[in-house]
Order: structure tokens, then sequence, then C-alpha cells
């Protein structure tokens, strides 16, 4: 099994999540490749060049289908590039996925602040992985705006994780898209968007929905316990 995992916005292949299904998948013998959407430079960071990263992380990787892991921004490319290859990813678990990256999330800037960050061509934003604000420009924005996971008919297995409590990613509209579509296995959790009160029990139905281990689902589609 090939498994790569896609880190959000602002974050980095380090990241604790990241590290967490790094040790769990070992455990299985697993390996996992990480990606690193900063490089080459985080200020000019874009979906395209996101996607392309996976494209050649893929054909760079092992022979055999492969499951894309994507958290947020990283989830929204994941179902980008498994609609670029589609003989390859047979499998996506998307955590909290920022579907809408390029829409309401952004738009939340307003018209004023996206006019701003398009004259200056620079928009500040703290780095997790980093530890401090750097800038981005523009382009990801435009860019973002031509891709749409809204409407995406994937034909693979699908796993969300969702937290209640989220607010960097609207929780309705992410179980709106889960619904629409019966390839969709949709657990929504009292947690917030980065789910760290919930990892074992997105990890005991990763490793399911992986076929590393033979156990049913533990509740419904949208009955996962609380964090």
């Amino acid at each position: 099994m090939n498994v790569l995992y896609l880190h959000g916005f602002a974050s980095s292949a380090q990241s604790s999540k990241a590290a967490f299904f790094r040790t769990r998948l070992e455990e299985h013998g697993v390996a996992i490749g990480t990606p690193d959407f900063n490089q080459p430079d985080f200020s000019t960071l874009t979906i395209t060049r996101m996607v392309d990263q996976v494209i050649e992380a893929v054909d760079a990787g092992p022979a055999g289908p492969v499951a894309l892991i994507g958290s947020s921004l990283g989830a929204f490319v994941a179902v980008q590039a498994a609609l670029r290859l589609p003989a390859r990813v047979d499998r996506l678990i998307l955590l909290a996925p920022a579907l809408d990256f390029g829409g309401n999330r952004m738009r939340a800037l307003g018209d004023k602040g996206l006019d701003e960050w398009q004259r200056t061509n620079r928009l500040d934003v703290f780095h997790y992985g980093f530890g401090r604000v750097m800038p981005v420009h523009y382009e990801l924005y435009a860019d973002a705006r031509r891709y749409d996971s809204f409407n995406a008919a994937l034909g693979v297995p699908v796993q969300v994780f969702q937290g209640r409590a989220d607010t960097a990613v609207d929780p309705e509209s992410v179980r709106v898209w889960a619904e629409a579509r019966p390839y969709v296995e949709l657990h929504m959790l009292d947690d917030g968007h980065q789910l760290l009160g919930s990892l074992d029990y997105v990890w005991t139905e990763s490793a399911r929905f992986l076929g590393l281990t033979r156990s049913r689902p533990s509740r419904p589609r949208d009955g996962a316990p609380q964090a």
C-alpha cells in the first residue's frame, strides 16, 4: 500500500498529524510520503503547484494504488489530485476538508481585503510550520478559484472526518458535500479544526478504511463519539 499525507495551509510535512499518521502506519509496516508544499517558497504557493507536487510524488513512488490523506487545504488538493490520477488514487481520507478554499474561505477577507491583497500581492499569515508570520501572494486565491471541489465527481471511496466546532471550515458545507455522494463515509466529531482530541478514533476508522484491520465501523456515518 502506498500512502501520501498532504498537509494543510501554513502547516508543514512535519506537523503533529503527519507525525501521528506516520507512526501508526509504520506500526503496520506501511511507509508514508509527505510532500512539502512550502517548497520552493511558501509565498508562491498555489493549488496548481500543490497538485503537481502530489502527482510527482505518486509518479516517483512505488507502482500500485495510492491512498491520499489530506488535512484542510491538503484535503482540497487530495480531491483535485484524485481527479487527475484516476488510475492511481484508489481512496481518500479527508480531515476537516477545506473544500471551498477559493470561495467562501477566502471571501471572508471581504472585497476590501481581497482588493488590498491583489494590489500589494501580499497577505501576511501566521505559518505554524515555521512559527512566524509569512507573506503569500495573491495568485494563491486567483488559482484556487479555478478549481471546483464541490461539484467534483470522484470514482473512489472517500472517508471524511469533520469537527462540529470547526471555525476554519464550515461543518455544514462538509456535511452537504458528503451526503450528496454515496461513496463518502462521513464522521462528524465533537472537535475543532485540528481534530487533535479525536485522533485515536480517526486512526481506528482510518485503519479499517485502509484495510489494515478487519473491524467494522464503530458508529454510523454521523454517529462518531464525542472527542
